[in-house]
């Protein structure tokens, strides 16, 4: 470490499942289960962490689920809230049923707007141009998620939005003209909120209320050169050091409180997705290599799930609050 960082290195994966895009790993501790969707193939994995690989189970959801959480007080036990993609809903864990809370894409200034009919007026309504990507909860309850050109449909431009689904069931506009909405967390003042906009290549700060849940004064907290890869999902430890996938990178790496580079994990496959947090441990999720030619050894490890013990535990997750 004679440069001042911290490394680990990561060869074998803990899940060999092969998935496509692997996203939102979320750990539940009253269960020790860790879940975590696959955007491309419509699916939720979970897996009981004291039984190990041998529990993992999946279902099928129709849509594209971008990300997930807890919800305090579910109508049902198997019940979590999730962005999905047509809007915020609950997933039913055992069987996969949605059910919408609030359908983003119901307005039709939104369907306009967003382009749910392409110019070439091939897109049926069924599938708009945008899906919901990554995202978190506050500890006010609040479900925060970013939306994203659906790059099935069309190309991503700066059309993303992060959206907040307060318990009240409103949703609220809180940041536009994003490509693609990404990691999302809280220092532990809980006066500081992060964002990354994966292909700018930045996270970004915001001055954070926790009363109100208003953000303001943005500003870059550190950028991604992209020839070494884009900011991908991150995690935040109890030092409030944000651990960041680096899609393209092969890497997860943290940052400190001031925007320094202080460690370093390497992975045999290139498109690293999330990490989450369980103790001291990193669960980190990875997507399907895209140039599978151009670098098979990627391709032989990519959309796998990987582990590693860092020796520092991840801040705790919030859990969504439903107002009753």
């Amino acid at each position: 470490m004679t440069d001042g960082i911290q490394r680990w290195t990561v060869t074998e994966p803990y899940l060999d499942i092969r998935g496509g895009l692997l996203e939102g790993p979320f750990y539940t501790p009253a269960r020790n289960e860790l879940r975590f969707v696959d955007i491309d193939k419509a699916k939720v994995y979970f897996v009981d962490l004291a039984k190990g690989p041998s529990s993992l189970r999946v279902v099928s959801t129709g849509v594209a689920v971008g990300v997930t959480a807890d919800v305090v007080d579910a109508d049902a036990k198997d019940q979590v809230i999730v962005a999905a993609k047509h809007g915020f809903a609950t997933l039913d864990s055992q069987t996969g049923e949605l059910s919408y809370v609030r359908r983003i894409w119901d307005n039709p200034d939104d369907e306009h707007k967003y382009g749910q009919q392409l110019h070439s007026g091939h897109v049926p309504l069924t599938s708009p141009r945008m899906r919901f990507n990554d995202g978190a909860v506050d500890s006010r309850g609040r479900f925060w998620a970013g939306s994203c050109n659906d790059d099935k449909v069309t190309q991503v431009k700066d059309e993303g939005t992060m959206f907040r689904l307060d318990p009240d069931r409103t949703v609220h506009r809180m940041v536009e003209r994003m490509m693609i909405p990404n990691g999302t967390g809280w220092n532990s003042k809980d006066d500081t909120m992060y964002l990354t906009d994966s292909p700018r290549g930045d996270i970004y700060a915001y001055d954070f209320n926790a009363e109100t849940g208003d953000i303001s004064n943005r500003r870059v907290h550190f950028h991604l050169d992209g020839s070494i890869g884009e900011p991908d999902g991150f995690a935040m430890d109890v030092e409030d050091c944000i651990w960041i996938a680096v899609w393209r990178g092969s890497k997860v790496i943290r940052i400190n409180p001031e925007g320094k580079i202080i460690g370093e994990i390497s992975l045999p496959t290139r498109h690293v997705t999330c990490p989450e947090f369980v103790g001291t441990e990193l669960f980190i999720t990875t997507a399907a290599e895209k140039e599978p030619e151009k670098y098979p050894e990627s391709a032989r490890y990519g959309g796998n799930v990987y582990r590693v013990d860092v020796g520092v535990r991840g801040k705790p997750r919030n859990s969504f609050h439903f107002k009753k």
